[in-house]
Order: C-alpha cells, then structure tokens, then sequence
C-alpha cells in the first residue's frame, strides 16, 4: 500500500467520527447520512486518482 491511500483510509475514519458527533447534533436521518457519507467517498476518490496521475 502507499502512503497516500493510507492517509485516505485514516482521513475516512476521522470524518466518519466528526460526522457522527454532527449527525446528532443536526438529527439527520439515515438518507441525509448515507448522502454526505457517498459524496464524501466520490471526493475522496477523485482527490486519490489525481494523485494516481
């Protein structure tokens, strides 16, 4: 594995435990969750694939 992907894996943990604290704060539902989580994941591939190139 390389270092950058590592990053990604630890910067996902990371936002999923900030999201976490957020989600209760704001009372969002499982639809708002799951979109903030996609659109998180798509971000965080695009930033991964234009290191790649």
């Amino acid at each position: 594995m390389d270092g950058g992907l590592i990053l990604l894996v630890f910067l996902a943990l990371l936002f999923a435990w900030g999201l976490n604290r957020v989600r209760r704060m704001f009372r969002l539902g499982p639809v708002g969750y799951m979109g903030v989580v996609i659109v998180f994941v798509i971000a965080m591939l695009l930033v991964w694939g234009q290191t790649k190139l």
